[in-house]
């Protein structure tokens, strides 16, 4: 089958994007084992000129909450299971959207090509999940009692959860009118370095497991290929930056690694 033709055939168009995505993942791990993610701490004038912190969060999240909700209105026959499942996906963007962006303190701008990566990977994502949620799953009404669905679940909302909680703690962690950085403590970040990290992933894969689907696996492993190499950098640069970093403290998994 043409290239042309896969274009024309959304259900194998949706497979080869899931796969893309995968690959993409790998690239990043590698890439990023030679250069830092250009944001945040690492944030460099030669990835280009600056965008505002909290305008580039809100518009680089932007699609992954509008083009599934255009979905779910376009879409209202879906069956139970899709729906919730979209309204999970749906849920963690109108966090990343509408609450974390306004709630960042200070926060040095996002470098434009950062910003512009993140804002075509939230375009390609949310229609991905949408629409293969929306109109390929084919998943059964029964299948919110499948035991895949409520683990998954649990997992999302645990995962999304520790996300939360942890952003909460980096957020929190200097006092109204201090600067420089600070070690976290409290929450899962007294055992790992990457506690938001770890809470992402942990969602993702949930979402996989209780989509139970090549879109969703494709997403949970690009969330762990990008994320864990964040962690790593953040583990290396915390080490480097404070003697008295805890050494207990792991990159991503308590106790393990």
């Amino acid at each position: 089958m043409s290239l042309l033709a896969v274009f024309h055939d959304e259900p194998r168009l949706l497979q080869l994007l899931s796969f893309v995505m995968v690959l993409m993942g790998v690239v990043s791990f590698l890439m990023l084992r030679f250069i830092r993610v250009p944001y945040g701490r690492y944030a460099s004038d030669v990835f280009g000129p600056p965008v505002p912190v909290r305008l580039a969060w809100f518009i680089q999240e932007l699609p992954s909450l509008a083009v599934p909700v255009y979905y779910l209105i376009v879409h209202r026959e879906v069956a139970a299971p899709a729906q919730i499942l979209l309204l999970a996906f749906i849920c963690h963007y109108v966090q990343r959207t509408l609450i974390f962006p306004f709630l960042i303190r200070g926060g040095k701008p996002t470098p434009l090509a950062s910003f512009s990566l993140a804002l075509i990977f939230c375009c390609y994502n949310g229609y991905l999940q949408s629409s293969y949620l929306c109109k390929y799953s084919g998943l059964p009404i029964n299948w919110i009692y499948d035991m895949r669905f409520i683990i998954g679940i649990v997992l999302f909302i645990c995962g999304m959860i520790v996300n939360i909680h942890s952003d909460h703690i980096l957020r929190n962690l200097r006092q109204p009118g201090e600067t420089g950085y600070k070690i976290p403590r409290g929450g899962l970040f007294e055992y790992v370095s990457g506690a938001n990290f770890l809470g992402e992933i942990v969602e993702w894969f949930g979402f996989a497991i209780a989509s139970w689907s090549i879109p969703g696996v494709a997403f949970a492993i690009f969330t762990l290929l990008v994320l864990l190499s964040r962690a790593q950098q953040h583990h290396k640069w915390y080490i480097e930056k404070f003697e008295d970093y805890p050494i207990s403290r792991k990159i991503l998994i308590p106790f393990i690694y």
